[in-house]
């Protein structure tokens, strides 16, 4: 098991955010997608399209809920894209979990301000993760997403989406009996007929080391194609030039 320092370090390195996945390492080719089964509301005409993976939208913005269930978390979450720039922020200051993830002029960060049984003071520093990462790179990560199959979102209002999983797997790319292991997985729900349109998504991995089941999940009430707002916070370091 990681030292507290060290799960500490890959945490504040990337908690609390879909965007980790992206950064991790490339995983393996999408699979070809599975037929598409006739709504039953006939919401879906077309039963043989070729369904298309989910993509970030340049400029969107976004509201719905933050949810990690085995700590009885539920708070507000925004999710908002600005020239290809993105900012996620959950809970607030009077909410028990508060953070922030960026994806800010081809640099990636994250800023956690609270979380249950870590201390606020002295402030936790903001964790800009080193290397080149933007919007296409997320992108190009999620076509290689494997289409689950189309399912129907239950709630105040039924939302007909495509299921997709996006996946990072360390050791043998190989196919057989080598050795390999899970590092982190998302379940991403998107619009059947606008995949940049994003409705759920359920990400479990080290990513996640806060939380003791690893895993937590974002769902939207509304998600808009028009440009959000995307601020930078004082505590992070300016991008790389």
């Amino acid at each position: 098991m990681a030292s507290t320092r060290t799960r500490r370090t890959l945490v504040s390195a990337v908690a609390g955010g879909l965007f980790a996945l992206g950064v991790v390492a490339p995983g393996p080719a999408a699979a070809p997608p599975l037929p598409r089964a006739a709504q039953a509301d006939g919401a879906t005409a077309d039963d043989s399209r070729e369904p298309r993976p989910p993509q970030l939208p340049a400029d969107f913005q976004g509201a719905g809920r933050y949810i990690v269930r085995d700590l009885g978390i539920d708070v507000p979450f925004s999710w908002q894209g600005r020239d290809g720039n993105s900012q996620m922020t959950a809970g607030g200051p009077e909410h028990p979990i508060w953070f922030t993830n960026l994806i800010y002029e081809n640099t990636l960060y994250t800023l956690t301000y609270k979380w249950p049984n870590i201390p606020l003071y002295p402030p936790r520093p903001c964790s800009k993760v080193p290397g080149f990462f933007n919007r296409q790179i997320f992108n190009d990560k999620l076509k290689t997403a494997r289409f689950v199959g189309p399912e129907t979102l239950q709630g105040e209002k039924d939302r007909h989406v495509d299921h997709w999983r996006v996946g990072v797997v360390g050791g043998s790319t190989v196919p057989g009996e080598q050795f390999r292991f899970p590092i982190a997985l998302g379940d991403i729900y998107v619009n059947q007929r606008d995949p940049s349109q994003w409705w759920q998504v359920l990400q479990f991995g080290f990513q996640n080391l806060f939380d003791p089941e690893l895993d937590e999940w974002f769902t939207m009430t509304t998600f808009e194609h028009r440009s959000g707002v995307v601020t930078l916070p004082d505590r992070c370091p300016p991008p790389t030039s």
